[in-house]
């Protein structure tokens, strides 16, 4: 599983012209599933996510996570997370998990996080979105698991 983790002051989800889901401040997950991939793995991530000492405290240091904070998550499936561009200019994608594979794992990963933090706002899993968000810092972090 790759992972690209934002620390945002606002993050949206649109699908077409409508808005699908919306934060405030805290964590925009962009989530990529592939193959071999298993629920320990999205435990594992979900865990460090919530977990993870990006916010600042009082004395500018980043000591808080997003549950010191009180922040949001907005998770969002993106299985180009899993290319591979080594070779040639146009990218692979044949280590991404195939849907059958992917959705489980996606959704125990976001009830992972609602365990952790709360409420959790998602996008759609396989829709074309449009992403808007303001990063704040910038501060953005890329796991793997």
């Amino acid at each position: 599983m790759r992972i690209v983790v934002q620390r945002v002051l606002s993050a949206q989800v649109k699908i077409g012209s409508k808005d699908y889901s919306e934060i405030g401040k805290g964590l925009l997950v962009l989530l990529g599933v592939e193959k071999g991939d298993s629920f320990e793995n999205a435990d594992w991530l979900a865990k460090k996510i919530c977990n993870l000492r990006i916010f600042s405290d009082s004395d500018g240091k980043m000591n808080l996570s997003v549950k010191d904070i009180g922040g949001e998550v907005l998770v969002v499936s993106q299985f180009t997370l899993a290319s591979h561009i080594k070779k040639g200019n146009r990218p692979s994608f044949s280590n991404a998990a195939p849907e059958s594979e992917a959705v489980p794992i996606y959704e125990h990963f976001i009830e992972k996080v609602k365990t952790e933090i709360g409420d959790v706002k998602t996008g759609v899993f396989g829709a074309d979105m449009q992403i808007l968000l303001v990063n704040d810092g910038p501060v953005t972090f890329i796991l793997e698991k």
